[in-house]
């Protein structure tokens, strides 16, 4: 059991499955009406002034947003992202002294906890509250806070609505199962997860690779104070650090596997590039690094870019155009691996299903993206 995980009361819970069924009404069931608008009445509207469809999302976006059931939409997306972060809150606000002495390390050694005080905030997370999670990953609200990882563990689940299984590791174990595929001889001695968040994919790789050293980084303090005591409390060894991972303390080759799980498109795209050639510097010889994100836009037709997208504009995630604009090839050519090195593959993601009684089942879901490379 996760005993860092903030406890509900009988009304903090009934908020927060309020919030899960809203969400799930509003993608599942109302999603769908935004092509039926789109292929109904946006593209004949286009087409009649241009004669030809829209070719770029920004297109689909300025005929969309003038439909009202887009409009109605668009709104509830956003209302019940707010509310999710709304219904959790007040629980922990009314147990964080009890989460923050949870979350010290009290005499526990399985792994570590390194803070660094001094380290400089991205920009790219300092200007926005990314997905609307009030003070984003690096708020500190007092000392040895760690509110930011309990809102965010919660609100994953919430989020998700249960589709990353009952510890939120579904990213992580996508990546694992890739991984043991097509590198079943792979052993590595030391592993790094770029931007670790709480450490919900973080840990399947202790199981998956138990001779491993696992090392996990992350730049809000509170992130990885609550990663740490969460992981500590399920009795998995990984060594946090509050680090940046544009630029990292580690020495060059110090890791034989590098990963991060839907990561990227928080990130800048300077940050981005930053990373991919520290992920590259970080490599031992005959290294893995490999980033699991969504699929890029190339792939998609206008309007399913636009869908995707419209977290950039209405979210507040607003780089997530533009890293799935980019080509993965050219990102891990700039970082400095051969073109025989470079890796970009779809694979198909370990989702669940919640059913009766809180039981969980295994399914696999749509793809994702995983691009890297493996260092000659």
């Amino acid at each position: 059991m996760n005993a860092m995980l903030p406890k509900a009361t009988h009304d903090e819970h009934s908020r927060q499955e309020y919030v899960k069924s809203m969400r799930a009404y509003v993608t599942g069931t109302l999603t769908p009406g935004n092509r039926v608008i789109y292929d109904g009445r946006v593209l004949p509207a286009y087409m009649r002034s241009h004669n030809h469809p829209p070719e770029t999302r920004k297109e689909v976006r300025e005929g969309m947003l003038a439909e009202p059931y887009h409009q109605v939409w668009s709104a509830m997306m956003r209302t019940t992202q707010e509310m999710m972060w709304d219904s959790i809150g007040d629980s922990i606000e009314r147990q964080l002294g009890d989460l923050v002495e949870t979350a010290k390390p009290n005499g526990r050694t399985k792994g570590s906890l390194t803070l660094d005080p001094k380290l400089k905030m991205p920009p790219y997370l300092t200007a926005v509250d990314i997905h609307c999670m009030p003070g984003n990953y690096t708020a500190d609200l007092c000392e040895d806070d760690v509110f930011a990882g309990a809102l965010y563990d919660r609100g994953v689940g919430i989020y998700m609505m249960g589709g990353m299984g009952p510890y939120n590791a579904g990213t992580g174990e996508t990546l694992i199962a890739h991984l043991k595929k097509e590198y079943p001889g792979f052993r590595p001695a030391r592993i790094l997860d770029m931007g670790c968040g709480v450490g919900h994919s973080t840990l399947p790789y202790v199981d998956a690779y138990p001779d491993s050293e696992v090392h996990a980084i992350d730049v809000g303090a509170a992130m990885v104070r609550y990663a740490h005591g969460r992981a500590e409390s399920l009795g998995k060894a990984v060594h946090f650090s509050q680090q940046d991972a544009e630029h990292t303390n580690f020495p060059d080759g110090h890791f034989d596997l590098i990963v991060s799980h839907i990561f990227l498109h928080e990130t800048s795209n300077r940050a981005v590039r930053n990373m991919m050639s520290e992920s590259r510097r970080l490599l031992a010889p005959g290294g893995l690094a490999l980033h699991l994100e969504v699929p890029p836009f190339y792939d998609k037709d206008p309007f399913d870019q636009y869908l995707t997208d419209w977290d950039t504009h209405f979210n507040a995630e607003p780089f997530v155009g533009t890293l799935h604009d980019l080509s993965r090839e050219e990102l891990m050519g700039e970082a400095g691996f051969a073109s025989a090195e470079i890796i970009v593959e779809d694979i198909p993601m370990q989702v669940y299903v919640v059913g009766g009684g809180g039981n969980y089942s295994h399914h696999v879901g749509p793809n994702l993206c995983v691009f890297g490379g493996r260092k000659g």
